[in-house]
């Protein structure tokens, strides 16, 4: 085009055709046709297919592929199959593999048919929830758990709480845990078709019993996505993977996972203080207009909790999610026992409705069984035979366990009923501590030191001050005088 210009400017400067033609050292034929030239619009493309030495075979490919639709997505041809029988159908057949795999995934590509989105507009207050599944260190252990995000799209705010699974308990105590730290509760939550919190099978809606006491308890309204259709919550499934980037990489490390939770609702706030990637205005001041729409938290906070009544086996444990078991007391064998099942924990409990022991909640299909040898104390006091192979002997530091070794039947019982009355006292913990304590300093007794200890870090801890009692001095002084006759 630079040069077309330059022919029809040196036209209007007075140049000939012929000089023009010298000058820039072109045809003339050439200089005339761009002078006469009158239309220099853009021209649609036209696209020239070469031909291919696969074109007689490509009719026998898209008939295998249009018959794959009709079986199992895993069982379907891929590239290299289709060129390996290719190859036995035809002796003439001479295309190269990645010639056939090309041709493969273009016809795959372009058979896709793409849904058409809609820009949906999210007022204040609205949001959105899904779980993530991210890699962490608990207590040492390395494993998947589960993350509940709960995205503002108004605002484009975030928020997550990490779970071992996606339960009903779960979803609701996230949720709890949320609406608490935000001070409100968000009139609409968008949730995927999620089993933790209820599925949606055609137009009806069938909510898990624990959601739907919880959402009657802060009355917020819900809305479920189609089956297969998270492109209809997409800010949260953006939000899902941004977490996944940013919040938990490098892995997150932590002891105490509610602990961790309360740290994960306070990240949102180097967030908050970006832009809105479309309304250029900072989240953090976005977010106020929807904390404006939420609604009043409830006077009571919802107790997250489902009570089933559990038959313990022979070794007083019950069976929980499938299979998992957990201890309540050796006399519950064989009796129904009330179990509270929470987000993070499981807890047993006593005919008085007090607990009586609480696990750590386990998930997964493996079998796992969760012992608290506190729970056998009393059956271990009646029968000290079996104390070799008792839970609370692998449970006691190493000191403890040779002492009590050593202890013949009648001491042994001493110790053990000495534990239990501590544990009832004050605290099983606090018994074990004191019994270290004592059997590591003791002068002999260290059953009645034990007492002693338990008492003292109830009241003070081992490293509080005494205060000083009465001088006795004066008494002391007294009893030592000899008597005169």
């Amino acid at each position: 085009m630079s040069q077309i210009n330059t022919i029809r400017d040196k036209r209007k400067d007075g140049y000939s055709k012929a000089e023009i033609a010298r000058e820039l050292a072109i045809d003339e034929k050439t200089v005339r046709k761009y002078l006469k030239e009158e239309d220099f619009s853009p021209k649609i493309p036209e696209k020239h297919v070469r031909p291919s030495i696969l074109d007689p075979y490509k009719p026998q490919i898209l008939a295998w592929l249009e018959e794959d639709k009709k079986v199992w997505s895993k069982q379907r041809h891929t590239g290299k199959r289709i060129y390996e029988r290719l190859t036995e159908k035809y002796e003439e057949f001479c295309c190269s593999y990645l010639t056939v795999q090309r041709y493969v995934k273009e016809v795959r590509e372009t058979s896709i048919e793409l849904r058409a989105c809609q820009e949906l507009v999210w007022h204040p207050g609205e949001t959105q929830a899904d779980f993530g599944e991210a890699e962490c260190v608990c207590q040492g252990e390395t494993g998947r758990k589960k993350y509940l995000t709960v995205s503002f799209p108004f605002s484009n705010n975030g928020f997550n709480q990490m779970f071992n699974g996606e339960t009903a308990e779960c979803v609701c105590q996230g949720l709890r845990d949320l609406f608490e730290y935000i001070g409100g509760v968000p009139p609409v939550i968008v949730f995927d078709n999620a089993t933790g919190v209820g599925r949606r099978i055609g137009d009806v809606i069938r909510e898990a019993k624990l959601f739907q006491q919880f959402r009657a308890h802060y009355g917020f309204s819900i809305r479920f996505c189609n089956p297969n259709a998270g492109h209809e919550k997409g800010h949260v499934e953006n939000k899902v993977g941004y977490s996944r980037r940013n919040l938990f990489v490098p892995v997150p490390h932590f002891d105490d996972i509610e602990a961790y939770n309360r740290e994960l609702l306070e990240s949102h706030s180097k967030k908050a203080e970006e832009q809105h990637y479309k309304k250029l205005i900072p989240i953090k001041e976005l977010f106020q207009e929807d904390t404006k729409a939420l609604l009043s938290l409830p006077r009571t906070a919802f107790d997250v909790c489902r009570y089933v009544y559990k038959k313990a086996n022979g070794y007083g444990k019950v069976q929980i999610d499938g299979n998992h078991h957990y201890s309540t007391t050796p006399e519950n064998g064989g009796k129904e026992v009330l179990v509270g099942i929470r987000a993070h924990t499981i807890d047993i409990y006593d005919e008085s409705k007090q607990i009586l022991v609480r696990h750590t909640r386990k998930f997964g299909k493996e079998r796992t069984d969760s012992t608290d040898c506190r729970t056998s104390l009393a059956v271990l006091m009646r029968n000290v035979g079996a104390w070799q192979n008792s839970g609370l002997r692998e449970f006691v530091s190493e000191g403890v366990r040779s002492y009590l070794d050593e202890q013949g039947r009648d001491l042994l019982k001493d110790a053990l009923r000495t534990l239990h009355t501590l544990s009832h006292q004050y605290s099983f913990e606090l018994a074990i501590e004191a019994l270290e304590l004592a059997v590591k300093n003791h002068g002999g007794k260290p059953l009645y030191d034990a007492a002693v200890f338990a008492a003292r870090i109830a009241d003070m801890g081992l490293d509080g001050n005494i205060e000083p009692g009465p001088n006795l001095q004066v008494y002391d002084e007294f009893l030592t005088e000899e008597v005169q006759p």
